[in-house]
């Protein structure tokens, strides 16, 4: 489940979001916006950048980590990406603060040596999705990552209770549409096996009109997945990919194509959830830059 890019498309939506987890949000918190930002001279791209507004002095630039799976070099990486950014870009911002999103403690980087002084101040502050409680009483937000957490049975059972939440809540009707299809596609994500109509039996909503169900399942990510845990199906996920991959992006040439033929089978099924979110063929290369020299 690729709760990294649920997120960022979250932020994307609702870039004030972050701020209702910090202890010390800024006061022009609604100005701030969402992007991805890359840091060309070391290579690195930090995917979640809060900047300030450009028309105030100079404001407070948010850096945010999404981390559901233990990374025992994650706080070298992200302090290693700020720094060398804000050092870029001193002039724009007046100071600098770090969020880091876990689903528990048990995920976090065991060896924190290091760090312990930037960890313990103020400006980083790690955030455990597990500790947050009563989930009928969050903001609809906060209560949709949270359900990123959840096991199968709470899963299906909150995500219809946040529907019906999101359907009596006094909303624009782009906003209700948009956070309504922000948890279909958690549930799409969560329950990859299910049906079409398994899963509008369990939300109690029609899905066929929906942007996230024609992404998510008819373009065959289920049948990846499937083909993927057989014997010998590495070649049949590879040319699944690259079609869906040219009916999302257009036609890949034969040195794109000759990259994905050299992906392994972990990284071709990373690239099958990663791909629904590219919108251009540099996005494409920009992903197998970042993930062909990890092998």
């Amino acid at each position: 489940m690729r709760r990294d890019s649920l997120f960022y498309r979250l932020f994307q939506q609702s870039p004030s979001l972050l701020f209702e987890l910090v202890d010390q949000p800024p006061a022009n918190a609604r100005q701030y916006r969402f992007d991805s930002v890359a840091v060309k001279e070391a290579k690195f791209e930090i995917d979640g950048v809060f900047l300030p507004p450009e028309t105030d002095p100079p404001g407070v630039v948010y850096f945010c980590e999404v981390q559901f799976q233990r990374d025992d070099r994650l706080y070298e990486r992200l302090f290693g990406e700020l720094f060398l950014y804000f050092y870029r870009n001193r002039d724009r911002f007046s100071d600098w603060r770090a969020v880091v999103i876990y689903p528990s403690r048990s995920t976090e980087q065991r060896d924190r040596q290091p760090y312990w002084e930037l960890l313990s101040h103020d400006r980083v502050q790690r955030i455990y999705l597990d500790e947050f409680t009563a989930l009928s009483e969050l903001p609809l937000g906060l209560a949709l990552m949270v359900l990123t957490t959840l096991s199968e049975p709470e899963t299906a059972q909150q995500a219809r209770t946040l529907i019906q939440r999101t359907e009596q809540a006094s909303l624009a009707p782009p906003e209700q549409r948009a956070i309504i299809e922000m948890i279909i596609t958690i549930v799409v994500y969560r329950f990859t096996t299910l049906t079409r109509r398994e899963v509008e039996a369990m939300l109690g909503i029609r899905l066929e009109e929906t942007r996230v169900y024609q992404e998510a399942k008819d373009e065959g990510r289920q049948e990846g997945r499937q083909q993927g845990r057989q014997e010998g199906v590495q070649e049949g996920e590879r040319s699944l990919i690259l079609r869906q991959l040219t009916r999302r992006i257009g036609e890949l040439s034969s040195d794109l194509q000759a990259q994905i033929g050299a992906l392994s089978i972990e990284q071709l099924d990373t690239l099958g959830e990663d791909l629904l979110d590219f919108r251009s063929i540099s996005d494409l290369q920009q992903w197998l830059d970042r993930h062909s020299s990890k092998g």
